[in-house]
């Protein structure tokens, strides 16, 4: 079995980053947005030599809050500061802008089961758009709070709002929707309130589509599953991690850090998290308990993403908030680290 090995990304971004993610069809094609007005593409290595290469650069107008990939390894999404929903041609760097909400786009999510992409904007909106379509106007959702948060699994989209409110919605009803240009409102498949007490600030779904993890700003993570029986909601809970013990000189307790990365592994099931501690851990969602935790990071954890065959986890490395800073800059400090997991690393012990 091989040793989990770690290395740091040559040409980081120069800005804090918003987002990474593998692509569907290569474990080894990486993107970055930033808030440094780009999307970043990289290909790391796969002779097993550390390192990852900067292919390309995609120049945008404003920063990106978020990428995704498309169908394949050569389209992307992205959600701009600029109000703008664009899709880039990776081979051709040729960028074609889908929608623009009213407000600064927060997310955007694709989901390969019915080719659509859907976009989160703080106009309190969802732009659904077919990309086999890219022509046709996008549907569009109200929601009751602004989102700051959206994942897919592969029947369902959840938001995270303001408030503590998460709607789900169903893709299949919404690609009905879509087919038929129905004018009609989609309503939400279930409507609930958040487990954790403050402000999301990241949402993952599972792999094999029976639910979602949310984590909040205050060091605390929830797990919920899909089924709405009291059985299957009788199984969520939620439990404090990111957290420091504060020295007896500053009135000791705890420091208590954002939680701002989650990610599922695709194969095991198991989850990454990554907070302002500068930490990532490992945790097994079915036997609610911490597998490890990593060495700590220089700076804030930003952002987290597996490889679609689990062989990576990258770690999107960057100064945050919880100091207060005036004049912020990533400048320099912004890093990008992958780490090429063993064999059996992300492998949970199943339920106690």
């Amino acid at each position: 079995m091989a040793p989990a090995t770690q290395f740091e990304v040559a040409q980081p971004p120069n800005d804090a980053i918003s987002a990474l993610v593998f692509a569907p069809d290569s474990s080894h094609r990486l993107l970055a947005s930033s808030w440094d007005k780009n999307v970043y593409l990289y290909e790391v290595d796969a002779d097993g030599s550390e390192e990852a290469t900067l292919v390309k650069t995609y120049e945008h107008r404003a920063p990106v809050l978020d990428v995704c990939f498309g169908a394949n390894k050569d389209e992307a999404f992205s959600a701009g500061l600029d109000h703008l929903v664009k899709r880039i041609d990776l081979t051709t760097g040729e960028q074609t802008v889908l929608s623009k909400h009213n407000e600064p786009v927060r997310c955007v999510v694709y989901s390969p089961e019915h080719s659509i992409l859907i976009s989160a904007s703080w106009d309190n909106t969802l732009h659904i758009h077919n990309t086999t379509a890219p022509s046709t106007p996008p549907l569009t959702i109200q929601l009751p709070g602004k989102p700051h948060a959206l994942a897919a699994s592969p029947s369902k989209v959840v938001v995270a709002m303001t408030a503590r409110l998460v709607h789900i919605y169903d893709l299949p009803t919404i690609a009905t929707a879509l087919s038929t240009s129905s004018s009609s409102p989609i309503p939400p498949w279930q409507q609930r309130e958040s487990s954790l007490k403050f402000l999301t600030r990241t949402v993952s779904c599972m792999p094999n589509d029976a639910g979602y993890a949310t984590s909040s700003i205050e060091g605390r993570v929830a797990v919920e599953w899909f089924e709405d029986t009291a059985e299957s909601q009788a199984r969520k809970y939620a439990f404090k991690c990111h957290r420091q013990v504060a020295p007896d000189e500053e009135g000791g307790g705890d420091v208590v850090y954002p939680v701002n990365a989650l990610a599922f592994h695709p194969v095991f099931g198991t989850f990454a998290s990554g907070g302002g501690d500068g930490t990532v851990a490992l945790w097994d969602a079915e036997a609610k308990r911490r597998m490890r935790q990593y060495q700590k990071f220089p700076d804030s954890v930003a952002a987290l993403a597996f490889s679609r065959d689990g062989k990576y986890l990258a770690i999107g490395v960057c100064p945050g908030f919880e100091t207060g800073m005036e004049d912020y800059t990533g400048e320099g400090r912004t890093k990008v680290f992958i780490r090429e997991l063993s064999e059996t690393e992300a492998k949970g012990k199943g339920p106690k």
